[in-house]
């Protein structure tokens, strides 16, 4: 073996810590920034402007990546221009280039595109029982829809909210009949079975069949849940064809977490928070005189105004005294670096959008059928960064569609999305329930090969009933 000199041992040593990466100031920052949602940035550039005087934002409409005076309300003309030949334009635009224009009226925009006003849950039902609650009961309303769980039940009995509230366990029990009857029905229960008990009291009453369902939610609650029919039947002395009549109309019609059925999913395990999908990032649209398929990508920076180091700050520094010459340093320091790393994040953001529309041009203009299996890695080396620093710009953020729908990033990423999408047609359009494997089967004559957990899988997420019990659904006669 060799023996290495002191000169040797030294250009090794120089070659490995070349070799490491650095973490530095700027890239910590810039990696933190880029994990936010527009939301979050904004909040984040006002904090920063009100802690550092040497930051400052011009009231001036500029564009954020050349800092051109920009009209009211019209895109840089220089940044989203769009050459011969080019389908797919790029750039940076101030938040409110968004917002609808002033004189657009509202019968322009087709309902379906329009964006519902985020409503949370104890607001939506609150509105309701406004004419209904007397002024000392509203308090305690609001109380107790604060204090339901993500499902909408009650996380305290009734007798330790009379105690909390100082108030009767009567008014306690009336505030709870009014929340438990209004929409969505079931709120403020104790559980999965008196929520489905409340939304019965919604229906027919004199309906033979609606109390033979309240008999079997009130006494055969756990049998009604393993399905046992046939049991039943005997155990109440009716028909199993009854049976299964009733416990259809439990399933079709009743909802036994009745929060969900306010964010429109039966399966949505938690609410998400409406904000994101109401306020997208990036808005993507295609070119409004229709001759092609050209793309038109927005990327909408948080605040409109230009942010910049105060240039008075910094001509003000050899003047500053003694003691606070070092302190401005930091203030000078510290908002360069701010800027600079926003001004990266943007790049960054420009240039996955690039790497992202061009492979996923026949998703956004066609639907789900046509996303394109592609991961975050791949992403990452088209574009000559780390992997982390793809996962962080895609996190948090949402694009608007030229459809109208507002998604998350992260379902350009979504492999499964297109399976996914055959397998409802499968389901929607099977003559008889077909199992998993047969749903496989037909999956791989269309060429696309998955395994017969990875249907049932995907089946699940669907909320597609597995083979036999969408049989068992079929099987059921018609209520008369």
């Amino acid at each position: 073996m060799a023996i290495l000199g002191p000169v040797e041992r030294a250009m090794l040593q120089v070659q490995d810590h070349s070799l490491r990466p650095l973490t530095t100031a700027h890239l910590a920052q810039t990696m933190s920034l880029l994990a936010l949602s527009n939301l979050e940035l904004r909040d984040r550039v006002q904090a920063e402007i009100a802690a550092n005087p040497a930051l400052e934002l011009l009231d001036d409409r500029v564009c954020p990546s050349c800092h051109r005076r920009l009209l009211a309300a019209a895109p840089c003309p220089a940044c989203s221009a769009r050459s011969a030949g080019e389908n797919l334009v790029v750039y940076l635009s101030p938040r409110d280039s968004y917002r609808p224009s002033k004189a657009a009226s509202m019968d322009e925009t087709p309902p379906e595109l329009e964006p519902a006003a985020p409503e949370d849950l104890p607001l939506h039902v609150l509105g309701q029982l406004a004419g209904q609650l007397r002024p000392e009961e509203r308090p305690l309303a609001a109380f107790i829809l604060a204090g339901l769980d993500e499902e909408g039940f009650l996380q305290d009995p009734p007798a330790i909210l009379a105690r909390s509230n100082r108030v009767s366990l009567d008014q306690i029990q009336h505030v709870l009949s009014l929340i438990s009857h209004s929409d969505p029905p079931g709120l403020a229960t104790e559980g999965p079975r008196q929520a489905l008990l409340a939304q019965l009291d919604l229906l027919d009453a004199g309906d033979p069949l609606v109390g033979l369902a309240r008999q079997l939610l009130e006494e055969h609650f756990a049998e009604l849940g393993r399905r046992e029919f046939e049991r039943l039947a005997q155990t109440l002395g009716v028909s199993l064809p009854r049976v299964k009549q009733a416990a259809s109309l439990i399933h079709d019609k009743l909802n036994p977490y009745p929060a969900r059925a306010f964010w429109r999913s039966g399966r949505q395990s938690a609410p998400v928070d409406p904000n994101v999908y109401h306020s997208p990032d990036i808005q993507i649209s295609t070119n409004p005189n229709g001759e092609d398929e050209a793309l038109v990508v927005e990327i909408f920076a948080p605040l409109s105004g230009w942010l910049r180091v105060n240039p008075l700050f910094r001509q003000s520094l050899p003047e500053a005294e003694e003691g606070q010459s070092e302190a401005w340093t930091r203030h000078l320091e510290r908002a360069s670096l701010f800027v600079k790393c926003l001004q990266q994040r943007n790049n960054t953001m420009k240039r996955l959008m690039q790497s992202l529309i061009a492979r996923q041009r026949h998703f956004i203009c066609r639907g789900d059928r046509f996303l394109q299996p592609i991961t975050r890695a791949g992403i990452a080396a088209e574009i000559g960064v780390h992997e982390s620093t793809v996962s962080r710009a895609v996190a948090h953020k949402s694009v608007a569609l030229p459809d109208g729908r507002i998604i998350p990033l992260t379902r350009f990423f979504d492999r499964s999305l297109s399976v996914r999408d055959r397998i409802k047609e499968i389901v929607g359009g099977e003559p008889q329930p077909l199992t998993d494997d047969e749903i496989a089967a037909r999956l791989r004559k269309d060429g696309v090969r998955v395994a017969r957990r990875t249907v049932a899988k995907y089946r699940a997420i669907e909320g597609i009933l597995p083979a036999r019990l969408r049989h068992a659904r079929e099987a059921q006669p018609v209520p008369a």
